[in-house]
């Protein structure tokens, strides 16, 4: 398969769940070049923004679509890599600034995290999102920007737990 069948096929998946990658052609195409690298190397598409161990488990979050890509789009408008962004982005109601690294942040906070204690198992670290839709089911700090089954918006969204 070509680059631009590539590039198409990637980006009709994408919009067919909802999502929308950056209107930068050439940007994306280079981003995505960039993931088969990855996957030739390494066996899976990591993040191309992001350092790759080499071992699948360790770098399960910065699978593309990595695990931070709704948070993002949802506080800043698009993922660290810009790989996809916001409708809001795409209509120019948002520009797109710089993207803090989640995953730095989570790793430095994990590593301060004191060890659970009883009284917190069973506990849920992140809300459980609800669509009212469809039924659909996330367990995320924020729902998603769109339902992946229905595409209701996320104002269509309830936290349950």
């Amino acid at each position: 398969m070509g680059n631009f069948d590539f590039y198409e096929d990637f980006k009709k998946d994408a919009e067919k769940n909802g999502y929308f990658l950056n209107e930068d052609i050439e940007f994306v195409k280079a981003l995505l070049e960039s993931i088969k690298v990855n996957i030739d190397r390494y066996g899976y598409a990591n993040c191309p923004c992001r350092l790759a161990s080499g071992d699948k488990k360790k770098d399960l979050d910065m699978i593309c679509p990595c695990n931070y890509r709704d948070m993002d789009l949802s506080d800043y408008g698009a993922c660290f890599c810009a790989l996809y962004v916001s409708e809001d982005v795409l209509n120019g109601k948002i520009k797109l600034n710089s993207i803090p690294d989640r995953r730095m942040e989570e790793l430095a906070k994990n590593k301060k995290e004191v060890p659970i204690n009883s009284n917190e198992l069973g506990k849920l670290k992140v809300p459980i999102w609800n669509c009212k839709v469809c039924g659909y089911l996330c367990g995320k700090e924020k729902p998603p920007l769109k339902c992946p089954i229905c595409k209701a918006d996320s104002d269509r969204f309830e936290q349950i737990l």
